[in-house]
């Protein structure tokens, strides 16, 4: 598949497939290892970073109690940055689970990138409607 738009032996298709998925397996990878990482400290510390888990409230690590007990967990992007910073198990766990979320919509955001550079603008304005509708849902929590 070489025409006149191929680099490198690759058609543009093949590239922009290549690069997509690269940024998903990243996106991944990379959220995998947070959430890792967070789970680790959990472990060692056996402080979830907002309370201490002692032997017998194993269970409580992964109870979901929006403001109470143990298993308080950060719910707003302002307190799992925080946290995250600051070395909070919970948070780094949920800003792994942010960057999974994420890795998609990057590429879908990547996608109109590469359809605006083809010129293709029907590709273009569906790309960017669904764009909308992930980014709509992501900040209103609709859906």
């Amino acid at each position: 598949m070489s025409g006149p738009h191929a680099v490198g032996g690759l058609a543009p298709v093949s590239r922009m497939e290549l690069l997509i998925s690269y940024v998903l397996r990243g996106g991944v990878l990379m959220s995998s290892a947070v959430i890792a990482i967070g789970i680790l400290r959990l472990a060692l510390t056996h402080n979830t970073g907002y309370a201490i888990i002692l032997p017998h409230h194993l269970p409580d690590i992964v109870a979901y109690h929006q403001s109470a007990g143990p298993g308080a967990f950060p719910t707003s992007l302002v307190s799992v940055w925080a946290g995250a910073v600051a070395g909070k198990p919970y948070a780094i766990i949920a800003a792994g689970i942010l960057l999974l979320i994420a890795t998609p919509v990057v590429r879908v955001a990547l996608s109109v990138v590469f359809f605006l550079a083809e010129a293709d603008w029907l590709y273009v304005a569906i790309t960017l409607f669904v764009l909308a509708v992930l980014l709509i849902g992501l900040l209103t929590g609709i859906g």
